[in-house]
């Protein structure tokens, strides 16, 4: 049985994923001192960095392919 996602497809959804929790933990960071969100933010950008370093990852695989 083949696995339905390609190494290519994989990677392509870690970076979109990354960049968007990239944007998301920027804005939640602006300047709104009343808002109050229960999102830890720092869980949040630790998260789109690790995303962000497996795509890497995944790049460097690609191109020693």
């Amino acid at each position: 049985m083949d696995f339905p996602l390609s190494f290519w497809e994989i990677s392509l959804w870690l970076a979109f994923n990354a960049i968007i929790l990239l944007i998301a933990s920027e804005f939640l960071q602006g300047p709104h001192p009343g808002a109050h969100v229960f999102v830890d933010q720092r869980r949040l950008r630790l998260v789109a960095l690790s995303l962000g370093i497996a795509f890497m990852a995944t790049v460097v695989l690609h191109t020693l392919q």
